[in-house]
């Protein structure tokens, strides 16, 4: 399963309003759940604030991955949000974080959710990834530079 399946243009959000990394993770579980109608928003964001307290999913340069497993996930979903402005994530370089990609997948896929949270983290881990989604000025663009990194070859 590729990362570019389960990121519709949709789900790749721009200028999206921070504040904490709360309500940053509170915005992605309404988004998605308004979305997906087997998901329920307070079920997801207990989900990934449960993740977040076993450690952060800031990787640092200014990427988080929050991630978490749902039962009512049917298959993978990925969103990705560019924040209008970085917030305190607890990332591991103590960075602030204005690059999301949210990652829920259900209960059971072991296998598929290491995978694609390898795959993320290789898109994320690039440098000159990172500066495109930066510089993007609109959604358009900032969905095609992302869809052109996962195509990248690794």
């Amino acid at each position: 399963m590729s990362l570019e399946t389960i990121l519709p243009p949709e789900r790749i959000l721009f200028s999206v309003p921070g504040g904490s990394k709360k309500r940053v993770l509170e915005f992605f579980s309404t988004f998605i759940a308004q979305n997906t109608p087997s998901l329920d928003s307070q079920e997801v964001f207990s989900r990934l604030i449960g993740r977040e307290r076993l450690g952060s999913t800031g990787i640092g340069n200014g990427v988080a991955i929050p991630h978490a497993r749902s039962p009512h996930c049917k298959t993978p979903i990925a969103g990705f949000l560019k924040l209008a402005e970085p917030v305190d994530f607890d990332a591991i370089d103590g960075e602030p974080v204005d690059l999301v990609f949210v990652l829920l997948v259900p209960e059971e896929a072991e296998d598929a959710h290491l995978a694609l949270l390898a795959q993320v983290a290789g898109v994320m881990n690039d440098a000159e990834t990172r500066s495109g989604l930066r510089k993007s000025a609109s959604q358009r663009e900032l969905h095609e530079r992302l869809i052109e990194a996962i195509r990248r070859p690794g």
